[in-house]
């Protein structure tokens, strides 16, 4: 080890990530109404700031951070979300519903090519007629068909902009006493406070409700301040403390799985950089780099489950965030072990993808912070059970992106034996590790589902589906002892076994949505797109296939004199 190299790419990596990041804490506020981002608010079972409410509801509704209404403004969330509180414009005419699923539209008379819709198009359509037939076959415990969930996704949304325009109920004012107490909106503060307490409190509120709608923001600081200090002064055993509310604000403001992919792309592009022109000698400098990314991302891990109380791996959101930490982690603790440089080329992409998953999908990927279903709360077993059965999803992805440089390298290098040899080695120590990981995961998740439900196992579609994925990895692995197959069959087993993973870990939230584990279904995955991938991977594999046919066929011709 040249430590350093390591410390200079570490060094270089956290420089990188850490001046954006306190240049934006030291900034001046991006906004006029970065003031009102600490207000605290009380929804979805737990107090957080308006900054993470404003977020929340505009990515629920229109499935992203950013709109842009007919007016041609270009608004961010917390704009978006003051405009909705507000009313400041007609929200009944603006297209601003994400509707992404093209059947039911076309169901519905609508344009399949228009990925925003305003409320009026919405309620004039037959979209009632879907919602009513779904709720029925809740009512029956029917399956609900993919047209049914997403009307019942459409609704949601339809419900949240309904209730969020114009309100009146936005719980920001304290329970006199109680921590878990219900905090009530400014119009029904009387239920708890004086009529002069809850005088002053609408007065404030309806001064900084003006200083917004006509945009006279010079003392809106000033404002938001006197109503927060009149909120603390109601209540102030139960008003969360403003390093609390400050931290949630920080840390979506600071991006830290934004700037950890980042830090993976450099790392990337340096190690190719470093395989090609073999004297630069800069192997030290790029796992520094990746080490830094890896810590950044850890962090920003850790800071979520600070601010959830609990750790963040009960979404389809927070597996993915995990499951990318993880595939950077074991390609990490491999690169120590055997000095590869194959492990980061392989970890970093899948890492990548996943991250930009959830930066990018917060329709499909939901981010926000929620509390636990009651089945989730036995938190030791939430520790426990889920991250190991996620850690043998991450190895399987890593031993995926290796299968497909394995792949490679029989396409275009089928002459450098030693290479692939080597390959197939690391290779297949990824595929035990994530056997380990994925057996234990389920054994827990066994015991997990007697304290639970009862019993140890019951065919639920999360399960079964996870037993499929196990077996689609020890056949090979134990064919691989008995000697039916050898690299070349591994490699091609570690690309398509990890469709079963896909299905497992992918396919049941968004394709079946049926089972127990309703806590993680989900509507608006792309199985299309995701399906033409699977589609081009195969194609891939059966080109490989073929091509090495082809080689062994003319190695066994026998030479004419």
């Amino acid at each position: 080890m040249n430590p350093i190299k390591f410390l200079i790419g570490l060094t270089l990596g956290l420089l990188l990530c850490f001046f954006p990041a306190w240049k934006a804490i030291i900034s001046s506020p991006e906004t006029s109404y970065d003031s009102l981002k600490t207000l605290a608010v009380q929804l979805d079972g737990r107090k957080k700031p308006l900054d993470t409410v404003a977020r929340e509801t505009v990515t629920q509704i229109h499935g992203s951070f950013r709109y842009e209404p007919l007016t041609g403004e270009k608004l961010d969330y917390l704009d978006t979300y003051l405009s909705l509180l507000f009313n400041n414009r007609d929200w009944n005419k603006e297209p601003f519903i994400l509707f992404s699923y093209r059947p039911l539209k076309t169901e519905l008379g609508l344009n399949p090519e228009q990925k925003y819709f305003s409320f009026v198009d919405l309620v004039s359509s037959p979209l009632g007629s879907f919602v009513l037939q779904a709720h029925e076959a809740q009512a029956q415990n029917l399956d609900l068909t993919r047209d049914q969930r997403e009307a019942l996704t459409l609704e949601d949304r339809l419900a949240l902009m309904l209730e969020t325009v114009s309100s009146t109920q936005l719980p920001v004012v304290p329970h006199p006493s109680d921590p878990k107490g219900k905090w009530l909106g400014i119009a029904q503060a009387s239920e708890y406070y004086s009529p002069e307490q809850v005088e002053t409190l609408q007065t404030t509120y309806g001064e900084i409700k003006q200083a917004v709608q006509m945009g006279l923001t010079s003392d809106l600081n000033a404002q938001v301040a006197t109503l927060k200090s009149q909120l603390i002064t109601l209540s102030p055993q139960v008003y969360p403390s403003g390093e609390k509310l400050t931290r949630e604000v920080r840390f979506y403001g600071l991006h830290w799985f934004t700037q950890a992919w980042i830090l993976y792309g450099v790392g990337f592009v340096v190690m190719l950089v470093t395989l090609e022109l073999e004297k630069l000698q800069a192997y030290w400098v790029v796992l520094g780099l990746f080490c830094s990314g890896l810590a950044v991302h850890g962090y920003g891990f850790w800071e979520r489950m600070q601010i959830a109380e609990r750790p963040p791996v009960t979404n389809m959101y927070e597996s993915v965030i995990w499951v990318s930490l993880g595939i950077a982690a074991i390609a990490v603790t491999f690169e120590f072990l055997h000095r590869a440089k194959y492990y980061l080329l392989s970890a970093a992409p899948l890492s990548i993808l996943c991250l930009m998953l959830g930066d990018r999908l917060p329709a499909v990927l939901d981010p926000s912070i929620k509390p636990l279903v009651p089945v989730l709360r036995d938190n030791f077993w939430l520790s426990v059970h889920v991250p190991t059965i996620t850690l043998g999803y991450a190895s399987f992805a890593l031993a995926f992106g290796f299968g497909h440089l394995l792949l490679g390298a029989y396409l275009f290098k089928p002459a450098a034996k030693d290479f692939i040899n080597r390959l197939s080695r690391w290779n297949y120590s990824i595929l035990q590790v994530g056997v380990l990981f994925l057996t234990t995961g389920i054994i827990l998740g066994g015991i997990w589902a007697h304290f639970s439900w009862g019993r140890f196992w019951g065919w639920d579609p999360k399960e079964t589906w996870a037993l499929i994925a196990l077996m689609c990895y020890i056949v090979p692995l134990h064919g691989r002892l008995a000697g039916w197959l050898g690299n070349f069959g591994m490699a091609i087993a570690s690309v398509v076994s990890f469709n079963a993973i896909l299905m497992a870990w992918y396919g049941v939230n968004f394709v079946l949505g049926t089972g127990l584990h309703s806590y993680g279904f989900s509507t608006g995955g792309s199985e299309l797109i995701i399906g033409s991938l699977i589609a081009l991977d195969l194609l891939f594999v059966l080109v490989v296939f073929l091509r090495q046919q082809m080689l062994k066929n003319q190695s066994q011709s026998p030479v004419l004199s």
